[in-house]
């Protein structure tokens, strides 16, 4: 039978105006939910219709939904001898309570996008052929940013940063004249970008996913009628995941809720880590100054972890210095401390991990409840090859980031391709001005490309014959180097690095990341004495990525998954790897978003129920690192 705490039942019977809901985690938050929509219609005589119950991912609401629709049934299925949810209810609230008969569908539970679609659907008559989808987006802005010359057509990572700057300019109401990109270092070549997409974007009479928020926060701001309309539509809203909103979002909810004001809201400033996306914590403090009279109620016991784990956590988390207060205890059996290890280098933290989720398997811990988190996917790429290696299953819900499809790594494997006697003219393409040599793609018609065709083509050009011999002497160099002497052989004599160097400096982008991308290519040739056997492992690897992306559903084996989308679930054992300082925290939030890293690693090392290992190494790539100043925080 289920049993309430007194938290939870004081959230379950709240009935109106503002109430902000301190969910830490492990509270039960969901639960509390459900059963409040239920106790509004059974015990208030709320209509189904009314009630509006939003969340952040489509896959969160449609478990909201079914849980809720799950306790109806439960209460159907034993009617017989009353709801084992009014029994509890009863014993909890010292009331009675009949079932109740709620058709699937009269309730609205949904994400922000889809809520506001709907009602842009009834004014403007949108339909899908007015939505933008990601592809067509990503597409449109590459056209646009090639026709700038501002970063390769390989620099995913680029395009991502720029796709989430644009999202935050709408999501926040920012003035483009005043908005300061990290993506693009010249501002005004971004401002150009962005009013380049805009432009081509109306032209084709088509709305991204933060318009539909932008034009429904429009719509309602200056439409009265309209906005009358929806207001006694939804008369209760319930927003889970509170922490996550972003300005657009908050200010249209607003509108929404009023006059009545009956707003309830739950979450948990703690795990506020989407700040990348527009989302600020920051607002859950402004709820209380915009609706006098919350009532606030903290769910303040944890039933996922172990008192162990949730002190180290908390004593991290206090270290904040703009959070809500918050209480929170365990009734679980202590359990044993946190596990913190070092090792020499990134292979050797694998290996490690390895042997340790092995320990556990033989324990009789199931393989799909252990996880191990990163900050970010590069993080996992030895571990993912040494899963394979060992015949560890492993599940990645994720698409993982192949390094190996970047431009810098297709540019040396064209290099070792035809050290090795390719001739395709791709590859001759791929690297035959990098560094600069000068060489026209008029002289390279044919589909098959020798440099014998190359020299009668530039036999008028004694200089560029000159090229040519040298750029044929490297290749032969090549063909006998090992696969790390070989990016060396590339990078210091041929030139490579150069070549990069006038690359970022001609594109304003960020040389240390390129430099980065590099450094890890080169680090995982290391292991390899041939040029061909690194080269069939990079095939091997990449079709073991497609292999995991292909999958509808994930296989039983280890979760792997970066902090980001581990939130929400939760694990037996956790093993977070990578806690080195420039990783977590991250060195690009180091300076403003600190307080965002720590909560980053609060929330993963919260996913653990009874067992959580926290891994860092001495060096990677060559360079020295240092452990995580969070791991201080711990002690």
């Amino acid at each position: 039978m289920l049993k309430f705490n007194k938290s939870q039942i004081n959230a379950i019977k709240h009935h109106k105006g503002p109430c902000l809901v301190l969910a830490g985690p492990g509270s039960g938050k969901t639960l509390t939910v459900v059963n409040r929509i239920h106790n509004l219609i059974q015990e208030y005589n709320v209509k189904p219709e009314e009630i509006l119950v939003i969340t952040f991912t489509k896959h969160a609401a449609t478990e909201m939904e079914q849980r809720f629709y799950r306790l109806l049934k439960d209460e159907a299925a034993d009617n017989g001898n009353g709801s084992k949810i009014n029994h509890c209810l009863e014993a909890s609230f010292g009331g009675s309570f009949e079932r109740i008969e709620i058709e699937k569908g009269q309730i609205t539970f949904g994400t922000f996008h889809s809520v506001f679609y709907k009602i842009l659907r009834h004014n403007y008559r949108f339909n899908s052929s007015n939505i933008l989808t990601d592809k067509e987006k990503y597409k449109l802005l590459q056209e646009i940013v090639n026709s700038k010359d501002i970063a390769s057509c390989d620099d995913e990572d680029f395009l991502r940063d720029l796709v989430s700057e644009i999202s935050v300019i709408k999501n926040n109401s920012f003035e483009i004249e005043e908005f300061e990109s990290k993506c693009i270092f010249d501002n005004q070549i971004f401002r150009e970008v962005f009013k380049d997409y805009e432009k081509v974007r109306r032209d084709i009479r088509k709305i991204d996913f933060d318009d539909m928020l932008v034009l429904c926060n429009e719509l309602l701001s200056s439409r009265k009628e309209v906005l009358n309309k929806w207001q006694k539509q939804y008369k209760y809203i319930l927003i889970d995941e509170f922490q996550d909103i972003n300005r657009i979002q908050y200010d249209t909810i607003k509108m929404l809720a009023m006059p009545e004001n009956n707003i309830f809201v739950v979450g948990d400033d703690d795990q506020s880590i989407y700040g990348f996306r527009g989302a600020s914590s920051d607002l859950m403090f402004e709820f209380k100054k915009d609706f006098p009279g919350t009532k606030e109620i903290l769910l303040n016991i944890n039933y996922r972890s172990t008192p162990n784990i949730l002190s180290k956590a908390l004593k991290l988390i206090t270290n904040n210095k703009k959070r809500f207060y918050k209480d929170i205890n365990s009734n679980n059996s202590p359990g044993t401390d946190i596990f913190l290890h070092q090792e020499p280098k990134p292979s050797d933290e694998s290996n490690y991990v390895i042997e340790e989720i092995r320990k556990k398997i033989d324990e009789g811990v199931g393989a799909s409840d252990i996880a191990v988190l990163y900050r970010v996917h590069s993080e996992a790429k030895i571990l993912v090859e040494k899963l394979v290696e060992k015949e560890i299953p492993f599940q990645m819900k994720e698409k993982m980031h192949n390094i190996f499809e970047h431009f810098i790594a297709k540019d040396i494997i064209a290099y070792f391709n035809i050290a090795l006697g390719s001739r395709k003219r791709k590859d001759f393409l791929q690297i035959m001005n990098r560094p600069l040599r000068y060489i026209g793609r008029d002289s390279l018609e044919q589909s098959e490309v020798s440099f014998e065709k190359l020299s009668q083509f530039y036999l008028d050009k004694e200089w560029m014959l000159d090229k040519i011999d040298i750029f044929e002497n490297d290749i032969g160099m090549l063909k006998y180097m090992a696969p790390y002497s070989g990016i060396q052989y590339i990078r210091k004599r041929i030139g490579y690095d150069d070549f990069l160097d006038s690359y970022v400096t001609e594109r304003n982008i960020s040389a240390t990341y390129v430099q980065e991308i590099l450094a890890s290519i080169e680090e995982s040739s290391r292991a390899y004495a041939t040029l061909d056997k690194w080269l069939a492992h990079i095939d091997e690897y990449t079709a073991l990525l497609e292999e995991q992306e292909k999958k509808d559903e994930p296989e039983e084996g280890v979760h792997l998954m970066t902090i980001h989308a581990s939130k929400g679930l939760e694990f037996n054992t956790v093993f977070i790897i990578g806690a080195n300082e420039g990783l977590i925290p991250y060195k690009r939030n180091i300076k403003d978003n600190l307080e965002e890293e720590r909560r980053l690693l609060y929330v993963a090392m919260t996913r653990a129920k009874e067992s959580l290992t926290i891994t860092y190494v001495n060096e990677k790539n060559g360079i020295d690192l240092s452990p995580s100043r969070f791991i201080d925080e711990l002690y």
